[in-house]
Formats: structure tokens, C-alpha cells, sequence
């Protein structure tokens, strides 16, 4: 039987991008990978690495340079603990259109300038470009877009504008491209088969954004974190970041207390901040799984395979849980849905049945992960009428699944598209892309579908 390697996130102090790389390396990245993965967005970025002390622990903290400056915004010194800053240490400012600032010019190597406008930060187009343009592995650029991509659309439904009108200010800044595009480097070169992560501290207290002071978390980082387990202890400060939370999502870890394994590396990252009796680390451990055919692999393709096809959609096993109810209000039945989904179901289905006696019912059909079939079961349980739930495991067979991006007249739309062994079998423009264009200029959805899919085919 092959091994299986495995890695658990311990996020007692949360995460954030920073974090997360001095774990990476901490564990035994080799630097060189993030070093050369950063060159490639030629943004004149580079890392710093050093050993730091955070209550007592030796961990590995990571600072991120925009040419010779530090590319962070007011960096709060480790040995101070300043409120309503990020972990990273700068002030949190949400991505959004609105906000105007002057712009700001930095000086890089080659002896020219370059405007940045910080008014509007940089939008998920040229953040999308500027990855695909780096020469980086497929599946390094697949995660790291798929991070923003995340950001954007937590954005976007928070502002109630098309996702591709989000402009990043902090996310969209040198330090966190440089974070979420090293991290995914790091993870691809670990090659792990399943990721595990705790449950989430939060922190708490206020945080200064652009549209106001908010509770912790932020609206970005709270959009990001629904469904996933997530609590708040020990310290009032903000403790996981927009960020932090993007790469987690990315990486579709399980939920749970730390898995059976046997650890081979063990590796901590710091926060800038450093309280008083508080380790302000993430913890990672890697290692072998003890009983790897009860584990089902992890979404993330492996970058190191470069010759292989990734065919990580195509088999599945899911799990299906079905319960008939003919005593329950149409009203419950629609929240569970949502809740559901929210959690993490893949697809939640509602079918109208007749039922003993004649009496019309509704059956209801969860689909989802295996790791998620003991949340479901109690959300079914807890909110609906019944008294069982029937469980099974089916096999699915699933397309390749990515995104092209087409200009219209309406602005630009995501394509879905759907592909087995290089074929494509199924495209349709996403929806949601397609109502926030037709909402903003006015024009039957139906118009802005059909110029999605003319400018595809063209």
C-alpha cells in the first residue's frame, strides 16, 4: 500500500499569508523555491527570512520587500502589540472602488519609476495576469489565482458589484501577491495528499477598514470563513486575515482534531506581533498518514507530477444523504438548503414525492464531501422533522473543470468550461458574472449569456 502524505494547520493563533510561508519554510521549504517563484511576477519583490522568538518559541518569520523597502504598511514591531492592525502588522483596508488616495511612486532597481495607483489598487484581471504571465508550474498558478478569484467574489458580494469591478487595495498590494503566490509554490512543492487544518481562532476586538471600525473578523475574512469551524480565545486582536483565509479556502483542508499520522516535520511560522504569554504562530506538521486508505485525496493537484494529466474532477466519491418529509413547512425546508450549502454541500436537491396515506411530501437529497457527512447529518436532524436519515457513498464521474475569461459589451465574464482528456464538452458563461452585468447595464440576462458565448466561440 502506498504512503500517504499528510499535513495538519494548527491555527490556535489563526493564520495569515505571512505566516503561513514561515511554516512552509520552517518544515524544510527549500527557500530557493519561494525565492524563484517571487523573481517570476518581476515585481521587484524579494524575502527576507530570520529566526524570531514568540513566547518562548523559535519559529521562522517572513518580511516581504518592495524593492529596498518594506513592503508592508506601518509595520508594528514584534515587541509591541498595536490594535487594529493586521497580523502581518499594517493597517486593514478593504478591497473596494470608491476610496481615493494620491498615488505613490517607488523607485526600483533599473533606475526608472513606477505608478502605483493606490486609489484603486490593482483589479482581479491584472492580478490574474500577472500570475499567468510569471513562469510558474500550472498547477502553482491554478492555486494562486483560485485564492484571489476567492477574495474577489467574498468582495464583490459584500459591495454588490460584478466581481471583475473589484479592485484589491491590501490584498492587491506587492506584499500579499507575493504571499499568496509563494505560499502556493510552497504548497505544490510539499506534494501533499491531504490537508488537514483545525478549527480557526479568529481573535477578536474591532479592526479599522476602509468603510469604518468592524468586530473581528473583518466582512472580507467573515465571507471567506462561512461553514468553516472557527471560534474566538486568549487575545483581542485580529488573528486571521483576508489573506490567511483565501489560502485556506484554497486549500480545501478537513476540519478536525489533529489525524492519525506520524510527524515528520514540524514547522512554526510567525505573526509580527509578539504578546505576553501567547505564541503567535501557525504550526505545521507534515508527515505519513497511519492508515491511508481511509483518507480520500486531497483537490490539490501536485505540480511536481509535470508529466502527468490532472485528472482531479474526473472519479469521485461523495456521500448522499436523503431523508422524505410530509410535516415540515416549505420555509424550513428552503433555510436548510441554504445552510447546507453553506457548509459545504456539493449540491442540496429538492424533489416533490407522494408519501403513505397519499399525503404529498418533499424528498430531501444532500450531496457532499465524506468529511463533511457528519455536519449534514446533524444539521438535518437538529433543523428538520424527521427521525432518520439514509446514508450511502456513491461514485461520480466528473469533467475537468476551469475558467476562460471573454470580453463582452457588458464587461468581461467568466466561461465554464468542461473538459475530459482535452475535449471540451460542456461551456456555459457563470451566472452570477452574467446577472451583475445585466443588472448594472440594464439589459435582459438572457442578451449578456448570448454575448458570452459568441465572444467564446469567436
Amino acid at each position: 500500500m502506498a504512503l500517504m502524505r499528510i499535513a495538519y494547520l494548527d491555527c490556535f493563533a489563526g493564520i495569515s499569508g505571512d505566516m503561513f510561508l514561515g511554516a512552509l519554510i520552517d518544515t524544510g521549504v527549500d527557500p530557493k523555491i519561494l525565492h524563484e517563484a517571487i523573481a517570476a511576477l518581476n515585481l521587484n519583490a524579494t524575502l527576507k527570512i530570520e529566526k524570531v522568538d514568540r513566547s518562548g518559541i523559535s519559529s521562522t518569520k517572513i518580511h516581504v520587500y518592495d524593492g529596498s523597502k518594506l513592503a508592508e504598511v506601518n509595520p508594528a514591531p514584534a515587541s509591541q502589540d498595536h490594535s487594529h492592525t493586521h497580523e502581518e502588522g499594517h493597517t486593514h483596508q478593504h478591497s473596494h472602488t470608491y476610496q481615493q488616495q494620491p498615488k505613490t511612486q517607488h523607485q526600483h532597481k533599473a533606475g526608472h519609476t513606477h505608478d502605483h495607483d493606490h486609489a484603486h489598487g490593482r483589479s482581479l484581471t491584472v492580478i490574474r495576469d500577472l500570475i499567468n504571465a510569471a513562469s510558474l508550474a500550472p498547477a502553482v498558478k491554478h492555486t494562486a489565482i483560485q485564492a484571489f478569484e476567492l477574495l474577489g467574489a467574498s468582495e464583490a458580494k459584500i459591495h454588490n458589484v460584478p466581481v471583475e469591478t473589484i479592485h484589491f487595495h491590501e490584498v492587491g498590494a506587492v506584499d500579499a501577491i507575493v504571499d499568496i503566490v509563494a505560499a502556493s509554490a510552497g504548497i505544490h512543492a510539499l506534494a501533499i495528499d491531504k490537508w488537514y487544518c483545525s478549527a480557526l481562532n479568529i481573535g477578536g476586538g474591532m479592526v479599522d477598514c476602509a468603510h469604518g471600525r468592524f468586530p473581528v473578523p473583518a466582512p472580507a475574512t467573515a465571507d471567506l470563513l462561512r461553514g468553516l469551524p472557527t471560534y474566538s480565545a486568549h487575545i483581542e486582536k485580529e488573528l486571521v486575515t483576508p489573506t490567511g483565509a483565501a489560502l485556506i479556502r484554497a486549500l480545501s483542508p478537513t476540519f478536525g482534531p489533529h489525524p492519525a499520522m506520524r510527524v515528520e516535520h514540524i514547522g512554526y511560522g510567525a505573526g509580527s506581533r509578539n504578546p505576553k504569554s501567547f505564541p503567535n504562530v501557525l504550526r505545521l506538521s507534515i508527515g505519513e498518514a497511519t492508515d491511508p486508505a481511509a483518507i480520500p485525496p486531497s483537490p490539490i493537484p501536485h505540480s511536481h507530477k509535470k508529466n502527468e494529466a490532472h485528472h482531479h474532477h474526473t472519479a469521485q466519491t461523495v456521500t448522499v444523504l436523503e431523508t422524505a418529509l410530509d410535516d415540515l413547512s416549505p420555509q424550513i425546508l428552503a433555510y436548510v438548503s441554504e445552510r447546507a450549502l453553506a457548509l459545504g454541500a456539493l449540491d442540496v436537491m429538492l424533489t416533490p414525492v407522494v408519501m403513505k396515506k397519499g399525503r404529498p411530501g418533499t424528498l430531501l437529497t444532500i450531496i457532499c464531501n465524506p468529511s463533511e457527512q457528519n455536519a449534514m447529518e446533524q444539521l438535518v436532524l437538529r433543523e428538520t422533522s424527521t427521525l432518520g436519515v439514509r446514508v450511502r457513498q456513491d461514485s461520480r464521474v466528473c469533467l475537468d473543470r476551469n475558467h476562460a475569461h471573454v470580453t463582452t459589451a457588458y464587461g468581461e465574464i467568466r466561461v465554464k468550461v468542461g473538459t475530459l482528456d482535452g475535449q471540451e464538452y460542456n461551456v456555459a458563461p457563470e451566472f452570477e458574472d452574467c446577472r451583475a452585468a445585466a443588472t448594472k447595464h440594464n439589459v435582459p440576462l438572457k442578451l449578456v449569456q448570448q454575448a458570452a458565448m459568441v465572444a467564446y466561440f469567436k
